[in-house]
């Protein structure tokens, strides 16, 4: 079942108001485009967006009520102007931003997104991509490998996992996500923690497949750049990479005057949430206000 993580949060921070015209840049499963849409009514319009066509078909069903006040779009929020201006919306009262992977691609085994399932490696968000998980484990060269895993898994082993991986591939292809778990584990020599000791790697990998930072960036300041004065702007994130942009972001737009810090510290789940949905441990929340 898909929870949106939190709920309360998000609505309260983006002081939403009917009429309001509102960019949800990752609708996943709906539940926050949802809620938006009760808020905004009567007379207020959400374009949600989604690089996953999967994902957009499954809200489909769930917003399908309020009929032209939402336009869903198969589309990466990196394009957001784009699908923005082609809806002639040239103004936001609010956007979010709820980052990473979401439950249903997780839970889908043939996405080769979770440790816990065997499956092809792939780790795509949008299909269309040219270049897979698969790709980036088979065909990369091993510094390459090494500087991804450091860079975008902060992994200490970085250059010992590349190193068994092309090791090991020269030996016959790395298929699925079970051999390279498997293959990690060996490298790291069954290193135990709070997390699977594949679970720094194969973030790295899923980063890298679907530019997961540079799309923030990209889109993230151009989310801003539309949203009209006391405008809101919500990102949740979920690991210090992605918290890190956003933050800095924020400040660099405070200094120019662009925008209005309303969270000094990111604000986290509830103890509540966190058990009742495990993904929300890791979620920072962040909000700025356009002045």
């Amino acid at each position: 079942m898909h929870l949106p993580v939190m709920l309360d949060e998000v609505i309260s921070s983006l002081d939403l108001k009917p009429g309001h015209i509102v960019l949800d840049a990752t609708v996943g499963g709906g539940g926050h485009s949802l809620e938006i849409l009760n808020r905004i009514q009567p007379g207020g319009k959400l374009i949600a967006l989604d690089a996953d066509a999967s994902a957009v078909e499954k809200s489909v069903e769930r917003l399908k009520d309020f009929g032209p006040y939402c336009k869903l779009i198969n589309a990466n929020f990196r394009n957001l102007d784009t699908v923005l201006q082609s809806e002639g919306i040239d103004g936001l009262n609010a956007c979010l931003f709820d980052i990473g992977v979401s439950s249903f691609q997780i839970d889908d085994v043939v996405r080769g997104f979770s440790l816990k399932h065997d499956a092809r490696l792939d780790m795509r968000m949008d299909p269309r991509l040219k270049i897979s998980a698969w790709d980036v484990v088979n065909r990369y060269r091993e510094s390459d490998l090494s500087d991804l895993i450091w860079k975008y898994g902060e992994e200490r082993f970085a250059r010992r996992i590349a190193r068994y991986i092309v090791n090991a591939r020269g030996e016959g292809p790395i298929d699925t996500t079970g051999q390279l778990r498997s293959l990690i584990h060996r490298a790291v020599k069954g290193r135990r923690g709070k997390i699977d000791p594949a679970t720094r790697t194969f973030q790295a990998i899923r980063i890298s497949v679907n530019d997961e930072l540079g799309a923030l960036t990209e889109g993230l300041e151009k989310g801003i750049s539309y949203l009209v004065q006391s405008g809101r702007v919500v990102v949740i994130s979920f690991h210090s990479l992605e918290d890190r942009i956003v933050k800095n972001m924020f400040k660099a737009r405070a200094i120019t005057g662009d925008l209005k810090i309303i969270t000094k510290k990111p604000l986290t789940a509830s103890d509540k949430e966190a058990t009742i949905n495990p993904r929300s441990r890791s979620a920072k929340l962040r909000v700025a206000e356009r002045i």
